[in-house]
């Protein structure tokens, strides 16, 4: 069984992976153009001191994952971290060991310390997010309803709205995965 290490460094870079994209590439792209990482923040000086590899376990046709991808990439960039990527159906080893409710949830970004050792897991969406979409798919009908995939469809396509257009969602990101990771950075040292 390969480890979290091995996985990394067989990986493409995030960047790669997002340029190789074909389904959600315009509007992941759109959200890498317009996000900054907020300025004068502890989180990426942490990150550029302690320089921890970010694993993403992701696949192109995820929302969630063309959303939150481009906000990684720009933590990445600003705190000059090695991001790397692997594709959730190629091996579903990896993700079968980062399961979310029993599901494989994606993305998932593993925190990695130079040995390759996990620091903190983070996905597949921020916390406040989550329940936000659970709290909307309750009113789906059941899936065995008629009008279930049309439903289902117009609840997607609006998310799909909201995380291509709200810079707020994307700061919700950021902050979600930066309490989630600066612990364990500051445990390293």
């Amino acid at each position: 069984m390969k480890t979290e290490k091995q996985y990394f460094d067989e990986a493409i870079s995030l960047a790669d992976y997002m340029d190789r994209m074909e389904k959600h590439k315009e509007n992941s792209f759109g959200i890498y153009e317009k996000f900054d990482v907020p300025q004068d923040d502890a989180f990426i000086e942490i990150a550029k001191t302690e320089k921890p590899n970010i694993l993403v376990i992701t696949e192109d046709w995820c929302g969630d994952a063309m959303m939150n991808n481009p906000i990684l990439r720009r933590i990445a960039e600003a705190a000059d971290l090695d991001v790397r990527t692997v594709y959730r159906d190629e091996d579903t080893d990896l993700i079968d060991r980062y399961l979310t409710n029993g599901g494989r949830s994606i993305p998932i970004y593993l925190l990695l310390d130079k040995e390759g050792e996990v620091l903190a897991k983070w996905g597949p969406r921020a916390a406040s997010i989550q329940e936000d979409v659970m709290e909307r798919r309750k009113q789906l009908p059941p899936k065995d309803a008629p009008d279930f995939a049309d439903k289902q469809r117009a609840f997607i396509d609006e998310l799909m709205k909201e995380y291509t257009t709200q810079p707020e969602l994307w700061l919700t990101v950021y902050e979600d995965i930066r309490n989630t990771f600066m612990p364990a950075l500051q445990q390293t040292k």
